[in-house]
């Protein structure tokens, strides 16, 4: 029987819509219809736009700034006890916003891969408004507040840590399936096809993420602190065109824009050092690229690569000197390697979109 399914994502960075885009690519395979919804088009006065230019500023520019924010209105209290509702007051309009839209055509599910989206859902189930099954898809190594409404029927977690969080917090069934990353990643890639830096290039190569944004801190100064030390920096900027013009200027280090092929680009390279703990972090768990923490971002960026470094998935680098150990450590096969690519690998346990599926048919009356 086909189902339909409303996606709820954000574009926040790229994360999100990546992995919504993989889920309704897997319903959609099933047979299943889909619809995606970005829950910031539901905020009136282009509110949405505005939020979206704020984080990005903050974020890249004022990190002291969204560290506040995400300490004051994401971070969980100590015990991981979450009592009440979330008072974010563009959750009502964004409810009311979505009521109207799912009532021209009745979705038998829907699925929220961004917070926002989570409080959305949970606050229209406690209501008795939304009658069909409510599931958060977390992409998130570590669960903030935000991410958990009791009201949802379901949350899919990356990790046991993180359904383990999301119990404490109050949310209903909390399963660990992995993180939803492209089939292509757990699969190796055609060494033809690997791009040619990592053939001829001296050095092994090592790369760098930044997020769709082109986020993070000195660099630059990373980028030549490992060309120096013999390895090849490829870096990540994603759509920031200046970032990548400043690393291009660095000796020895290979600065890419916008990569459309990344299951490939994974297979060229020996670890990963990533700032974020997002998307590209779960794509190298997948792919059996061992992962690095290096300088993480403020806020979200500092908590998800300790959670991560705590359930074993990565090794937290705390100055350039431990970075560079910590590369000698990872890049070359022997008992520690491996170690940390099995742990990666473990992670996949369930096909989410089956999870769904089976919520949606069996229904979870409130």
């Amino acid at each position: 029987m086909a189902l339909r399914f409303v996606i709820l994502s954000a574009r926040m960075g790229a994360g999100h819509d990546t992995v919504a885009a993989e889920l309704a690519r897997r319903l959609a395979r099933r047979g299943h219809r889909t619809e995606t919804i970005d829950v910031l088009d539901l905020l009136p006065a282009r509110l949405g736009v505005a939020l979206r230019a704020f984080y990005a500023t903050v974020i890249r520019h004022v990190p002291v700034v969204y560290d506040a924010i995400y300490r004051a209105y994401f971070v969980p209290p100590p015990d991981g006890n979450r009592q009440g509702r979330d008072t974010t007051p563009i959750v009502l309009p964004a409810a009311q916003a979505l009521r109207r839209r799912l009532a021209a055509d009745p979705p038998d599910a829907v699925v929220s891969t961004f917070h926002l989206g989570a409080q959305i859902c949970g606050r229209l189930r406690e209501e008795g408004v939304l009658r069909v099954p409510s599931a958060v898809v977390i992409t998130d190594f570590a669960v903030h507040r935000q991410w958990v409404h009791p009201g949802n029927d379901l949350h899919l977690c990356p990790t046991p840590q993180t359904a383990q969080d999301v119990r404490r917090m109050g949310g209903q069934g909390a399963l660990a399936v992995g993180p939803v990353v492209a089939d292509a990643f757990h699969y190796s890639a055609d060494p033809a096809g690997v791009d040619a830096f990592a053939r001829a290039a001296p050095g092994r190569p090592v790369l760098l993420s930044t997020g769709a944004w082109g986020v993070g801190s000195q660099l630059a100064e990373t980028a030549a602190l490992l060309s120096g030390d013999g390895w090849l920096p490829v870096v990540l900027c994603g759509r920031r065109r200046a970032l990548r013009w400043r690393l291009d200027r660095v000796p020895g280090t290979v600065a890419l824009g916008w990569v459309d092929d990344v299951p490939a680009l994974m297979a060229a390279v020996d670890v990963l050092v990533m700032n974020a703990a997002g998307q590209t972090a779960a794509q190298a768990l997948a792919a059996g690229v061992p992962v690095v923490g290096y300088r993480p971002i403020a806020g979200h960026g500092v908590h998800s690569v300790r959670r991560m470094a705590e359930s074993g998935l990565c090794v937290p680098a705390r100055s350039p000197q431990d970075l560079l150990r910590t590369l000698r450590e990872l890049a070359f096969d022997g008992p520690v390697r491996q170690a940390r690519i099995d742990a990666g690998r473990a992670l996949f346990t369930a096909d989410a979109a089956d999870v769904l599926a089976t919520a949606a048919r069996t229904g979870a009356p409130r």
